[in-house]
């Protein structure tokens, strides 16, 4: 692998984890209030669960969508959204996180490896490539990340003195 490459690679792990020019996913749930997981902000028809879940899933269907030569597609919103009434307790907000950081592991590793040709075409979904699905992830994640924040701010979820 050439240094550009290594580093072009390196800057698209970054973008996917360390937030750059915006609040990173971690930032963005530390110290949120267990007990308002399932509140649905004012004028919003989800809760700030839906919404983690929405990200996790939407990522994970690109990560099958990178992984998967059978790969088979899922159907819009169903399988993409919590069902309205669906709802989580603690245990299940800190798995849709712990799932999300895993799958984003996993991102992570398909781009550092070498092996990977992330400007090849996918055989399976031509003409997309692996870096394509990769920055629709960061640039999902970011904007869904973008709301998260803007709720929790509405909701008055933020810990106290946080500037």
């Amino acid at each position: 692998m050439s240094g550009a490459d290594a580093a072009a690679r390196q800057q698209i792990v970054a973008l996917l984890k360390r937030g750059q020019a915006h609040m990173t996913f971690e930032e963005a749930v530390a110290d949120f209030p267990p007990e308002r997981i399932n509140d649905a902000p004012p004028n919003v028809g989800y809760s700030p669960w839906h919404l983690l879940e929405h990200i996790r899933l939407t990522q994970r269907d690109i990560l099958d969508f990178i992984r998967e030569a059978q790969y088979t597609a899922r159907s819009w919103p169903a399988d993409y959204w919590p069902a309205p009434a669906d709802r989580a307790d603690g245990a299940a907000w800190e798995r849709t996180i712990a799932a999300f950081l895993a799958d984003r592991a996993a991102l992570e590793a398909i781009v550092v490896d070498p092996e990977v040709d992330l400007l090849a075409p996918l055989r399976w979904g031509d003409p997309y490539t692996v870096m394509r699905e990769i920055l629709l992830v960061a640039d999902h994640t970011a904007y869904h990340t973008g709301e998260f924040a803007i709720l929790r701010q509405v909701m008055g979820t933020w810990p106290a003195g946080r500037t």
